[in-house]
């Protein structure tokens, strides 16, 4: 069932931004990052939370939880640390997540060859 349920959440946060790919005159950029803020906002609202728990990977993998990950860091970093947690706590949160996509678009960068659109 678990499985299911990422599957269902993960696709409909995809099918969203297709749609909005499709419908209107966004960017690609534009649209992750508004997935990035949409994260925040409902992490530090206490929507996603539930969500999250709920759905798994399906919630957590996709760039939502990639914001919703850098809500909860600040959030908690701020109960412990006061307001010098709103600097921290988000990057702590994120650590492992930011250092696998350099380490991986170094590689992707060294071992791949570009080639012109033309």
């Amino acid at each position: 069932m678990e499985y299911l349920k990422a599957f269902l959440v993960g696709g409909a946060l995809c099918l969203i931004g297709q749609i909005l790919i499709d419908k209107t005159a966004l960017s690609p950029a534009k649209i992750l990052v508004s997935y990035v803020v949409a994260g925040v906002i409902l992490g530090a609202v206490g929507l996603y939370g539930p969500l999250a728990e709920w759905a798994g990977a399906g919630a957590t993998v996709p760039l939502t939880g990639f914001g919703y990950n850098l809500a909860k860091g600040v959030k908690e970093a701020v109960a412990q640390n006061g307001l010098l947690g709103a600097l921290t706590g988000g990057m702590k949160s994120a650590a492992g997540g930011l250092t696998a996509a350099i380490v991986f678009g170094f590689l992707a960068a060294v071992f791949c060859k570009p080639k012109d659109k033309s």
